[in-house]
């Protein structure tokens, strides 16, 4: 029997999928206090921006507060998408157990990208608890075109997601990174911020385009079907390369962790 042989079938993959997004949902579940304190904190953050704010720039803030929940609502969302990859990966080598991907029928692409949809599905639920809380708190009232809000934001946080892999492999090359992933991960503000600044070449940085088109469709109510065309070819772009060049990233450190023995160590 060949290796192509060998190889699963759709029905295959569709039980890799289902079992990757039960076991993350299932952990998530399993331990309620991080799962509601990763919203309180999320919530308590946006608090004191508000708050904070009000008291400081009033009016200015206000006029502004729309933008502001936006832009905090994808911060979210590219954190979850970012942190929550990075983390898998690092866990499971310090686990001992992310070896075994790379010995499955399906090898670990599959495995890989069935655990960056699960990420996915349990960050845009605590990412919309959170928008809901802060839109009943400051009292604002947003446009929210679901598929064109979940589409973009998708393909604007699937650039946070490769940062996200390269930032996995590396840690399983070099172990401890802390500082490099929080440094990453400081810039998404940043980077979410960057249309503001009208600069062209900006809209090629992770996150920046998918922010401006976030704005405009929750803010304005533009649909997807009536952005520019290449405005969307650029947030495509976007994803597909920064997703491409994290899973590189990701594939030569753990290549050349295998090749120094250092896959399982930590």
């Amino acid at each position: 029997m060949t290796t192509a042989d060998r190889r699963p079938g759709p029905r295959g993959y569709y039980t890799l999928l289902k079992a990757v997004v039960y076991r993350d949902l299932l952990i998530w579940v399993r331990y309620p206090v991080d799962a509601v304190t990763g919203v309180v904190m999320g919530l308590f953050f946006f608090g004191v921006m508000f708050y904070g704010g009000t008291l400081v720039a009033g009016q200015t803030l206000t006029d502004s507060l729309e933008g502001l929940i936006v832009g905090y609502f994808l911060w979210t969302l590219s954190l979850g998408a970012y942190s929550g990859i990075t983390n898998d990966v690092r866990s499971e080598a310090s686990w001992g157990t992310l070896e075994r991907h790379f010995t499955t029928p399906f090898g670990f692409g599959p495995v890989v990208l069935a655990k960056g949809l699960a990420i996915l599905l349990r960050t845009f639920a605590t990412s919309a608890v959170i928008l809901a809380a802060m839109l009943l708190l400051s009292d604002v009232t947003l446009q929210l075109p679901l598929v064109t809000v979940v589409t973009v934001a998708t393909l604007a946080i699937a650039s946070a997601f490769g940062l996200g892999l390269a930032m996995g492999g590396l840690g399983v090359l070099y172990k401890r990174i802390g500082n490099l992933v929080n440094l990453v991960q400081f810039s998404f503000v940043g980077l979410i911020s960057a249309p503001a600044f009208d600069l062209g070449w900006a809209r090629l940085l992770p996150l920046a385009q998918g922010s401006a088109m976030l704005q405009r469709a929750m803010r304005d109510g533009v649909r997807l079907w009536e952005f520019d065309p290449a405005a969307l070819a650029v947030l495509i772009g976007t994803a597909v390369g920064y997703v491409a060049a994290g899973y590189l990233a990701f594939g030569l450190a753990t290549r050349r962790a295998r090749r120094l023995g250092v896959l399982g160590d930590y």
